[in-house]
């Protein structure tokens, strides 16, 4: 597959990125600035200097086009300001999903986050516009008639991945690597008949093969 990635500097974009190639897959994702763009390209990347907030719908979607996939993991996450979150977190998967409908590609995951993510942490306003920002771009991209899927993990780590997860439509929060968010994702990828669903992905021991198995057979019982 050709999967198009906005946010693949970050932390599960990066992942993701780097287990789609060892699975033979193509990539291809936009970058800020010249550095990083080399840097992407020297992993089998290819990269274009573009920005997700700058660029216009038509322009994203030329970059877009020809892909199989468009995977949304950027995130501004509450610490470049409330505009830059509102721009990225809150518009940007909504103008990428215009962008994609232009481009013909009908796939496209979001990373959203967990509902109860943070909560316990005294976070701060900047962190609450953060969630409603999120909240905000899962109910403009279920409103498009692209092929979505929307993964809400819970608090993120960065500790190696255990390669298991507790995967589904509603789950208890405890918190997941990044490695195991990255590798659901290529998961979901890799069974397109998992469509149009919100799915919460938090620490667990179902492999995770297995648990995005288990929640496909799950959707076609409802």
């Amino acid at each position: 597959m050709k999967i198009f990635i906005i946010g693949v500097t970050g932390g599960v974009g990066e992942r993701t990125a780097k287990f789609l190639l060892a699975k033979g897959h193509e990539v291809s994702a936009i970058v800020r600035d010249g550095p990083r763009a080399s840097k992407l390209e020297g992993q089998g990347i290819t990269p274009y200097l573009d920005d997700v907030v700058k660029a216009s719908v038509v322009s994203l979607a030329d970059r877009i086009k020809g892909s199989d996939i468009v995977l949304f993991t950027a995130g501004a996450g509450g610490h470049d300001g409330s505009k830059m979150t509102t721009a990225v977190d809150g518009d940007g998967p909504a103008k990428v999903a215009q962008a994609a409908k232009i481009a013909g590609t009908n796939r496209f995951y979001l990373v959203s986050v967990f509902p109860e993510a943070g909560r316990d942490r005294g976070m701060g306003d900047e962190f609450e516009h953060y969630m409603v920002e999120k909240k905000k771009a899962e109910t403009q991209l279920v409103l498009t008639d692209l092929d979505w899927v929307i993964l809400r993990p819970s608090t993120l780590t960065n500790h190696v991945g255990a390669g298991t997860v507790d995967l589904g439509l509603a789950k208890m929060h405890v918190e997941i690597s990044r490695d195991d968010v990255a590798a659901t994702l290529v998961a979901l990828m890799e069974n397109p008949s998992i469509v149009r669903v919100i799915l919460e992905a938090t620490g667990g021991t179902t492999p995770i093969a297995d648990a995005v198995t288990e929640v496909g057979a799950q959707l076609r019982r409802v």
